[in-house]
């Protein structure tokens, strides 16, 4: 009976102790990261060198670990990574994150780009999973660092080999014999032109010279131009004027025509109409007249004043021999 007591109250002791124990690591995970912020950050280049624990910095100061790395289902093209950051540091909007890669250690999860006045990254009210689709803040990416280089690395070595083929092609034996000529030709070329240099140089004064007398030419051309509109202006301008008024004048002259003309055109009909049939009548009459004074005037001649007033004598009656 006394051992079965024993065995009770040892097994007490130690659910009691089991007990203090789980309370103390508790309270010590709250006092060590209990307030932390969680945040997820989506990457599209690798994640080499990140790992759980991984360390987090912003702009150089740590602030807090990787907790989690995995495939993100709805596109596996990204990787997800989550981690937690100490509740002081300023993850504001503007805020970027990008893998600082090392050669010598594991790489780290840099956050930096904070602008001043700015609100912290937290999940709207609105549409929550839309922006967070996991119920924490999502940091945006960037490229940047040691990373970007070794995510481009494989690009860049395809590039550096094709260029090496397309170099290889260029400068094969047939390619080099035609370099060597165009070398040739150009050092022919250049000893050329420094043989012509004198009279390339005299050619180049004369082009100067040319150029000098077509900007003289040119000025003159001006001064011409100014002449031109200056005699313009003093004497074809008044003459201008001057034909205005005589055409003033003649147009003047014509309307008082018109208007005279207009007052003699009832006279004229008038003319045209009566006075004229009478004078035509009139020396249709003295035509007449004149005939009748002829005749009168021929009698006078042959008879004398007595034919006007007695009949004319007979001739004197002979007989006829037989």
């Amino acid at each position: 009976m006394e051992t079965r007591s024993n065995h009770v109250l040892v097994g007490a002791v130690v659910l009691i102790l089991l007990a203090v124990l789980a309370l103390f690591i508790v309270w010590l995970a709250q006092l060590s990261g209990g307030n932390d912020r969680e945040y997820d950050i989506f990457y599209k280049q690798s994640v080499d060198g990140l790992s759980a624990g991984s360390q987090v910095t912003f702009s150089g100061v740590p602030s807090g670990q990787v907790k989690e790395i995995a495939f993100w289902q709805p596109d596996p093209s990204l990787v997800r990574v989550r981690i937690s950051v100490k509740p002081e540091v300023p993850i504001l909007e503007g805020t970027t994150a990008s893998i600082q890669g090392s050669f010598t250690g594991p790489s780290s999860v840099q956050l930096d780009g904070a602008t001043k006045g700015a609100p912290p990254i937290e999940c709207p009210r609105e549409r929550p999973r839309a922006a967070c689709p996991l119920g924490v803040p999502v940091i945006p990416t960037k490229t940047g660092g040691l990373g970007a280089l070794l995510s481009s690395a494989p690009r860049l070595l395809e590039r550096i080999s094709t260029l090496t083929e397309r170099l290889g092609t260029l400068l094969d034996d047939k390619n080099q014999a035609s370099i060597s000529g165009i070398l040739s030709n150009t050092n022919r070329l250049t000893k050329s032109l420094a043989d012509r240099g004198p009279e390339i140089a005299a050619t180049l004064a004369e082009t100067r010279t040319a150029i000098q007398q077509f900007g003289n030419a040119t000025e003159q051309i001006g001064t011409l131009a100014a002449t031109t509109n200056g005699v313009l202006s003093d004497d074809v301008r008044p003459t201008i004027a001057n034909l205005n008024r005589t055409i003033a004048s003649a147009r003047k002259s014509m309307e008082t025509l018109d208007a005279t003309i207009g007052d003699a055109r009832p006279g004229v009909q008038m003319l045209s109409k009566k006075t004229i049939p009478e004078i035509g009548q009139l020396v249709q009459d003295l035509r007449v007249m004149s005939t009748s004074l002829a005749s009168v005037a021929e009698k006078l001649d042959q008879g004398g004043a007595s034919s006007l007033v007695g009949s004319p004598k007979l001739p004197d009656y002979k007989p006829s021999k037989k």
